[in-house]
């Protein structure tokens, strides 16, 4: 396996290589930015570890010129921006996946096998669950409306990501209550009601509706 570690930390770039390599993986390391898409076109590596914060050129300003230029090795950034909002757009610049700085080797070599067994078995770069024009993505834990990424409260994805498992089937507001209000005392089952109305606004137009089944729960269908 070829890969392509764009990072500007001279340790965390040594670290990753030496640790990389022992694992049978030929890391070729580039340190600025305008010399990624030079070394991404002339290695033509199996996967792109790209940092977000780099001299020169963004991280952000690479994948969008290589995306634009046809360039669609699975890419995975990794970065100390770690909030939802960065992670947002990331993915919606064409990355394939996100690490947020600290992270375990071992977790980080999990997510290389598993982009390029999915980038060579010609399945795409993720794993997805379709649900009219709603697509949740395993490998991200991101819902998207089309290609667009939907964007939802921490407790609006917990719901969400619950029904899907079980689409077409009813889910009790006990059980979205545990999940959605997790390790939070003293909530009232009316709770989880104020999430699915602020939810359903926003999978309005997506194809997918949340329907309330009285005395049994919710369930996620396709509508008409």
């Amino acid at each position: 396996m070829r890969l392509l570690l764009v990072e500007d930390d001279p340790a965390l770039q040594a670290t990753l290589k030496r640790a990389l390599e022992r694992r049978s993986i030929a890391v070729t390391v580039c340190g600025e930015g305008r010399h990624a898409l030079e070394n991404w076109q002339a290695i033509r590596p199996d996967v792109v570890l790209l940092d977000l914060s780099l001299p020169g050129v963004d991280g952000l300003d690479v994948l969008a010129q290589a995306r634009e230029r046809g360039m669609n090795t699975p890419v995975l950034i990794l970065t100390a921006r770690g909030t939802v909002g960065d992670r947002i757009i990331g993915l919606n610049t064409g990355a394939d996946d996100y690490l947020a700085k600290p992270f375990d080797l071992n977790e980080l070599e999990a997510r290389i096998n598993a982009l390029v067994r999915r980038s060579a078995s010609g399945h795409g770069v993720s794993e997805a669950v379709q649900w009219g024009q709603l697509r949740y993505d395993k490998t991200n834990g991101v819902f998207y409306h089309g290609n667009a990424i939907l964007e939802l409260t921490p407790r609006e994805l917990a719901l969400l990501k619950s029904l899907i498992e079980k689409p077409g089937h009813a889910v009790t507001k006990e059980h979205l209550l545990d999940v959605v209000f997790a390790g939070e005392l003293d909530v009232k089952q009316d709770a989880i009601e104020v999430v699915v109305y602020r939810l359903r606004k926003k999978l309005a137009d997506t194809g997918a509706v949340l329907m309330t089944l009285r005395g049994l729960g919710y369930l996620l269908k396709t509508g008409a």
